[in-house]
């Protein structure tokens, strides 16, 4: 005996889901419209660091193409009217012709390469030294950024008395405590006035070169250290072949910097000894200022700051290819 089947209605509310997605795809107005994107928010950024481009027009960019103009003029603050008159590059060739502008090119020079890597080294063994340190590194960090917290004029005053001939606190301890007889003119000598310029600017900054070493330091990899120790490195062959390529760009990073800013060493130079004795200490932007505001050729006083800026520039490109050069050498991080 057959048993009827119960046939199942396909109704709507069997089928609710179906239906609707039926009913939506029939009816063309429940598909939701492409909203059309508006392009008047694309120049907002750029309108609201108009300002700030605006500034910097101002501030950095008028003043060089000015400087740059008066270096090919025989511009004189005393005789404005000298603005306009063009002499091409006749201020160059006068520098590249004048004794005392190769005698403060190679003071200059001299005095980078020694501050450098007198910074360098000091820098290293203090990053070194506080790198092992345990209990109070963060005091000890800070003390050590004490002396790049100070103004250069600051430094400047404070090494001029104490290095004074007659009144100095250095001059007194060397009596004092080793019996000399005589003072020593530390400023008054050319060879001793331009050292104590290099030690005056070597303690000002060489806590830059300590900072980013020691943050090179902190970062660098714990298992090249110990995989030196178990193949039984000495601790100089560990820093020599492990430690110290790791840290090559980190010093060609702090070199950078630094030799921008000694590069136009001028403050200390001004306070200490102002270029004497005899111009024995004078670089080249303590001879631009000279030349600009003490004899008023600021047509002259452009071009010798716009060849300061080229040896700047050479420095820095020098420093960034052995950067580069470096983090080859070690390969992707």
């Amino acid at each position: 005996m057959l048993r009827p089947t119960r046939r199942t209605p396909r109704g709507p509310l069997l089928f609710p889901l179906y239906d609707t997605m039926r009913s939506n795809l029939q009816d063309s107005s429940a598909v939701p419209a492409l909203v059309p994107v508006s392009h008047e928010g694309v120049g907002l950024p750029f309108k609201l660091l108009l300002p700030a481009f605006f500034s910097v027009a101002i501030v950095v960019v008028l003043p060089l193409l000015f400087s740059l103009y008066t270096s090919f003029t025989s511009y004189r603050l005393i005789e404005p009217d000298t603005i306009w008159h063009f002499i091409g590059l006749r201020n160059y060739m006068r520098a590249f012709a004048n004794e005392d502008f190769w005698a403060a090119f190679g003071r200059t020079v001299l005095f980078l390469t020694i501050a450098l890597n007198l910074e360098l080294v000091l820098g290293l063994g203090i990053a070194l030294l506080l790198n092992e340190v345990t209990k109070g590194q963060r005091i000890l960090r800070t003390i050590m950024m004490f002396p790049m917290m100070f103004s250069p004029v600051l430094v400047g005053f404070q090494f001029k008395f104490m290095l004074n001939d007659s009144t100095g606190v250095v001059n007194h301890l060397l009596q004092t405590l080793f019996g000399l007889q005589s003072t020593i003119p530390f400023l008054v000598n050319a060879n001793s006035a331009l050292a104590s310029l290099i030690v005056a600017e070597v303690w000002n900054s060489t806590p830059v070169f300590a900072v980013i070493l020691l943050a090179g330091l902190m970062a660098l990899p714990k298992d090249p250290i110990e995989a030196s120790k178990v193949d039984g490195c000495t601790p100089l062959q560990t820093f020599r072949y492990v430690t110290l390529p790791y840290l090559m760009p980190f010093i060609y990073i702090a070199m950078t910097i630094r030799s921008l800013d000694v590069g136009r060493a001028y403050d200390i130079v001004r306070i200490m000894t102002n270029g004497g004795p005899g111009g024995r200490t004078e670089l080249l932007w303590t001879m631009v200022g000279r030349i600009a505001y003490d004899d008023s050729h600021m047509g002259y006083a452009n071009a010798i700051g716009y060849v300061s800026v080229l040896v700047s520039v050479l420095f820095t490109l020098y420093f960034f290819r052995k950067l580069n050069a470096a983090r080859k050498h070690m390969g992707p991080a």
